[in-house]
């Protein structure tokens, strides 16, 4: 078991490195004027900053973890031998990215027998950073300070916000009657969207946040991040799972309420 942590926490660090390192890169395309923006297959918007983010990344894990597979957002997947796949979002809100809105950020998670095990969120333009590794906590920092843990909050739904990335997803989902009830249930509900509302969750600045649709970049950090902190990440029935294309990441309290809106939902597939 030490030998597994002490890998852990290696990995650790080095996610932490890569993923600031691949955060301050896109920084040097962030509110460019002259930034293009090109749309990829299903029609989402990508980036110069998105590839270089992700190459970058992919260089640093083949030189130090080279029996690891990788996913990523931008170039697929590459086959490992050791049983772990890292698993990148270069630009985790590109949308806001290109708008110049600074709540984005670049996810960093490794995946272990189905689960994500290791997690970074790194916010490059706030210089925000939260991180777990399973069994090693979860930690947060900004700008110079450093690290304290970081745990979710206890309050209700009622009691705090709720979270989502973009209100029209879940009319698209057929839950539209999904968000009002929980839209009414919060204190305030916000758009604080992408990897960032589920920061705020993970540091106890909101109690809830649910998107309709997610990725496996977009959850496999997650996981480990919001377990660590005392939390949950789960799909709309309660499984705590990257992989079924649905996220909820909550506080125990704010969990079992929300999972009693959205079990109504079948799973997407």
């Amino acid at each position: 078991m030490k030998n597994r942590d002490s890998e852990l926490a290696a990995k650790l660090d080095f996610a932490v490195a890569a993923a600031r390192e691949a955060g301050w890169l896109t920084l040097s395309y962030f509110q460019r004027e002259d930034l293009q923006v090109d749309r990829k297959e299903d029609a989402s918007p990508v980036t110069a900053a998105d590839h270089a983010a992700e190459q970058l990344l992919r260089e640093r894990i083949g030189e130090r973890f080279p029996q690891d597979g990788i996913v990523g957002e931008e170039f697929g997947e590459s086959a490992g031998e050791s049983g772990q796949r890292w698993i990148l979002d270069p630009i985790d809100g590109t949308k806001s990215f290109i708008c110049g809105v600074p709540l984005y950020g670049t996810l960093v998670g490794l995946e272990r027998e189905g689960r994500g095990v290791i997690g970074v969120i790194y916010v490059p333009a706030l210089d925000e950073c939260v991180y777990a590794a399973r069994g090693l906590g979860a930690w947060y920092t900004k700008g110079e300070a450093s690290p304290r843990p970081a745990k979710v909050s206890q309050r209700s739904l009622f009691e705090g916000t709720f979270l989502t990335s973009q209100v029209d997803s879940f009319e698209e989902r057929g839950a539209g009657e999904a968000f009002r009830r929980l839209q009414s249930q919060a204190s305030i509900t916000r758009t604080w969207g992408d990897c960032y509302g589920y920061l705020l969750v993970a540091t106890g600045r909101a109690e809830a946040m649910v998107d309709p649709v997610m990725n496996l970049w977009d959850a496999a950090a997650l996981q480990p991040i919001l377990e660590e902190a005392g939390g949950a990440y789960t799909d709309w029935q309660g499984e705590p799972t990257i992989h079924n294309d649905e996220g909820l990441g909550a506080g125990p309290r704010a969990q079992r309420e929300v999972l009693e809106v959205l079990r109504a939902y079948p799973r997407r597939k």
